[in-house]
């Protein structure tokens, strides 16, 4: 309801000032009563005269007024209302419950005779009430309406008008406001931002990953023709994207082009790593590309910075693959072929230095593995526990020392000094040092280590890994040494300590740790075994590790061989390619061990391509995968949660019963095989 419509004070006062003027006359007379009695009494009665028209001019003069004043207002009232109806945006008033007051001409148009709807959310949905705008707040909302889209502005306005301040008015409820839509077409806009964004700049990169070892035994006639036709397929794949590509260097690539055209490049998944991988000039090795795209990012540089982040994932994942970052998201195309171990130490020796020059400027080393660790995890810490007490360095190991697969090797440690070998990780935390490194081994993500929270609270971290990258990585590290061609962490601490210093000293214990890394990774140098393991396993037999007391350390017992046995026993052969087998253990501490024995065993099952083990414990399922070199279970395990290795990996599933695991697990499998 609108309220009644008075006079302001200003007007009223102006009203009565001739009425007010009849006191003045009143003090005249009391003055002139004394000296001239009769032109007193003749100017009461003048004023009494005056005083009665006053009154009755006020009261024509006031209905006058308020007459126009209503004439005008409602005049006012036409002019909004004929302005609302001609408005030249779609407009409709509801109720706070949605039910439709009053609309205009063009939204009548908009809705084509659907306006006799009683709610706005029978005609759109997506204007449901509790999308609505509140008191004192404004709502935007988008719809897609008859091949339109629509900015749909949702605002609040008083039903009814009262005197009260304003923390009144905050305290009404709902049901005193009205909701008003302003519906703007911005379907040419859209337009013109998906052109736009169709012409933005997508910059790439194009490494060839194998070029110094494909070319070492190659003639150089032979050479120069396998260049010429890499770089000519290259060039063609990139004319059918409308690109521009230029090598900068001998064995580099990079290319732009419209984002518009790189549906077609995801389409055919990146086709050119098959092509350039087919190449054969003589040589006895395929060449394999690495492939990193950028595109969504706020700047030329901000793309370009995009794309050689995303050839670090595709380097860091072992090459023969494409990675494209896509603002925050990143994908991943290929990774077939099994990452080309290389012969030069180079980067092994560059790495070592490094790490000797981090080591002398902190006081205090933390050595951090994974979560569950293995006896690769376990012997990395030890080798690099070894490189800090060669410095004279406060050394400590930041790893679970319960774990059944470590057991045989933490017995027969022993700390140097009278200090802790092992820390916990309520005693790490509690540690506030500055001059303290970190050294992160046999793990890159930040939630699969030991202690997340020390990730945090250490400045100077370095990270030893093998295994293939993954998007969540480490990134604060100041040293990351990662190569997926190792066949462990070991053999690459291995490698470490014969560079970082002429002092360097395994102990026997320590070479056998690390001797079993080596082993369990491998499985027997069977997996990943490459020249560089074999000279690694030399160097420790030189420095103490004995195979046999190795073999013995990591025998056995009954319990778990007949465990094993059960498992494979009851392996279920899924498309006649896949070993899926389930393990529930009844408090038994080596689980994971077993699950992982057996889905090694699995393997040798003629025809199986990949083995999956699932082993139920009470918070989660933890699957053990191993494949034959054909089959990426790295990246069947990254769907599952999980990453690791081409041929080995592994995933935690949490909130899922092993049903459903398996029969995700199923899905996951039956979509690799239909690519």
């Amino acid at each position: 309801m609108m309220r009644e419509k008075r006079l302001s004070r200003g007007t009223s006062f102006s009203l009565w000032l001739p009425i007010l003027m009849i006191g003045f006359l009143l003090i005249l007379a009391l003055l002139l009563l004394e000296r001239w009695p009769k032109l007193a009494y003749g100017t009461c009665a003048a004023g009494a005269v005056y005083l009665v028209l006053s009154i009755v001019y006020y009261e024509y003069l006031t209905r006058l007024v308020n007459n126009e004043l209503y004439e005008a207002g409602f005049q006012q009232s036409q002019l909004y209302k004929s302005m609302l109806k001609e408005l030249p945006v779609p407009y409709v008033l509801t109720t706070a419950a949605g039910a439709i007051v009053w609309y205009n001409d063009l939204f009548e148009q908009m809705c084509e005779g659907r306006v006799n709807k009683r709610n706005i959310d029978q005609i759109f949905p997506i204007l449901h009430k509790k999308n609505f705008a509140q008191p004192e707040l404004e709502k935007v909302l988008e719809l897609k309406h008859r091949d339109k889209d629509y900015k749909v502005q949702c605002q609040c306005v008083k039903a009814i008008e009262t005197d009260a301040d304003v923390e009144e008015l905050e305290e009404k409820t709902v049901d005193e406001y009205l909701q008003v839509f302003y519906f703007y077409d911005v379907t040419e806009l859209t337009e013109y931002k998906g052109m736009a964004e169709k012409k933005r700049l997508v910059t790439g990169l194009m490494y060839i990953d194998n070029y110094e070892e494909v070319l070492e035994n190659m003639e150089d006639v032979r050479q120069s023709l396998l260049l010429a036709l890499v770089e000519r397929k290259v060039v063609r794949y990139m004319q059918t994207m409308d690109a521009i590509v230029k090598r900068f260097e001998k064995d580099k690539f990079i290319f732009l082009f419209q984002e518009k055209n790189l549906d077609q490049m995801l389409e055919d998944k990146f086709s050119i790593l098959d092509e350039v991988r087919s190449i054969n000039a003589g040589n006895e090795m395929s060449l394999t590309l690495s492939i990193g795209v950028g595109m969504n990012a706020p700047t030329y540089i901000g793309t370009y910075e995009s794309a050689r982040i995303a050839m670090d994932m595709a380097l860091g994942r072992g090459g023969d693959q494409a990675v494209v970052k896509n603002g925050n998201s990143i994908t991943y195309y290929g990774g077939k072929t099994q990452k080309v171990e290389k012969s030069t130490r180079v980067k092994a020796r560059v790495k070592a230095h490094a790490l000797r020059e981090m080591i002398l400027t902190n006081d205090t080393i933390l050595i951090m593995g994974h979560k569950n660790p293995d006896a690769d995890c376990i012997g990395a810490a030890i080798g690099v526990y070894r490189m800090a007490k060669t410095f004279g360095k406060k050394a400590y190991l930041v790893i679970d020392k319960n774990c059944p697969a470590i057991e045989p090797i933490v017995s027969l440690l022993e700390p140097e000094d009278d200090e802790k070998l092992f820390l916990t990780n309520e005693e790490v935390l509690s540690r506030k040092d500055p001059r303290t490194m970190l050294v992160v081994v046999d793990v890159n993500v930040p939630g699969m280590t030991e202690c997340p929270g020390l990730l945090k609270t250490v400045r100077n971290i370095v990270v030893f890994d093998h295994h293939r990258q993954s998007s969540e990585t480490i990134k604060n590290a100041v040293l990351s040494y990662v190569e997926p061609y190792a066949s462990s962490t070991c053999e690459m601490i291995a490698e470490i300590l014969q560079y970082i210093s002429d002092k360097s000293k395994l102990k026997p214990v320590e070479a056998d740790a690390m001797y079993s890394g080596i082993l369990v990774d491998t499985d027997n140098f069977v997996i990943k075994a490459g020249v560089r393991t074999f000279e690694a396993a030399a160097y420790l037999r030189r420095m103490g590790a004995d195979v046999t007391r190795v073999r013995k350390m990591f025998r056995e017992d009954k319990t778990s061989y007949m465990l094993r046995v059960k498992v494979i026993r009851e392996a279920e052969i899924f498309r006649d390619e896949f070993a899926i087998s389930e393990f529930h253990p009844t408090d038994y501490a080596g689980a994971t061990v077993v699950g992982a024995r057996a889905a090694n065993e699995l393997l040798n099952i003629q025809g199986i391509r990949g083995s999956f083990v699932l082993t139920r414990f009470p918070d989660y399922i933890y699957i053990s995968a191993r494949s034959i070199d054909d089959l990426n279970v790295q990246v069947i395990m990254e769907k599952m949660g999980g990453g690791g290795h081409l041929t080995m990996a592994a995933a935690q599933v949490k909130d899922m019963t092993m049903e459903e695991t398996k029969q995700k697990l199923k899905d996951i499998l039956t979509q690799q095989l239909d690519l």
